[in-house]
């Protein structure tokens, strides 16, 4: 059986402002006490995993260490099967250390120049560790197609050119909590909820 969360402060074991504000309004419902690593001031640990639950672990270990607090670490990125799995554990790396998402989307599509296959999903990975060391780790998955250009201004990342299956608007065009009841993030959450957090 997986460890329980106490109720409390959790840290958000991310720099990432738009995947923290994701995260903690996924996790508001739950009464936890969300601060983000970057407002702790924790240093951001180097990504040295091959893969999303390797580099979720890391990052989740290192902020509950450094935090002496429970931490969740979120690895996740896009997957696009023409592109041999990339960006993938690459996704953030692909924008660059200013995080231009629009250059990282623009390399994608220059990649699939005359590619019919534009299948692509994303891999969610959340673990949630404690200072101690333990930690609980699950996976969501959300599959679709990318568009070009870009659409809608709501998300982050690669939203704007990323439409689910069943769907004909991108992450972006959606209303957060349409995304949010369908996206990967939230495929693990549901995973972590059940899991860990008791009703």
């Amino acid at each position: 059986m997986a460890r329980q969360f106490p109720d409390g402060r959790l840290v958000i074991a991310s720099h990432n402002a738009g995947k923290v504000r994701e995260i903690a309004e996924l996790l508001r419902p739950r009464g936890a006490d969300v601060v983000s690593a970057a407002e702790l001031h924790l240093p951001e640990p180097e990504e040295t995993g091959e893969t999303f639950a390797e580099n979720a672990e890391i990052k989740a270990r290192a902020a509950a260490e450094a935090a002496g607090l429970p931490a969740l670490a979120d690895d996740s990125g896009l997957v696009v099967p023409a592109l041999d799995g990339a960006p993938g554990i690459h996704s953030a790396r692909w924008a660059g250390p200013e995080r231009d998402f629009a250059a990282a989307m623009a390399r994608i599509e220059e990649a699939l120049a005359g590619q019919a296959d534009r299948s692509a999903h994303f891999v969610c990975v959340l673990t949630l560790a404690w200072p101690d060391g333990h930690c609980e780790t699950f996976e969501g998955r959300v599959y679709g197609a990318l568009a070009w250009p870009p659409r809608g201004d709501r998300g982050f990342g690669y939203d704007p050119v990323f439409v689910p299956d069943g769907h004909d608007r991108t992450f972006a065009e959606m209303d957060p909590d349409a995304k949010h009841a369908i996206s990967h993030r939230a495929v693990a959450f549901h995973k972590l909820i059940a899991a860990c957090f008791q009703d």
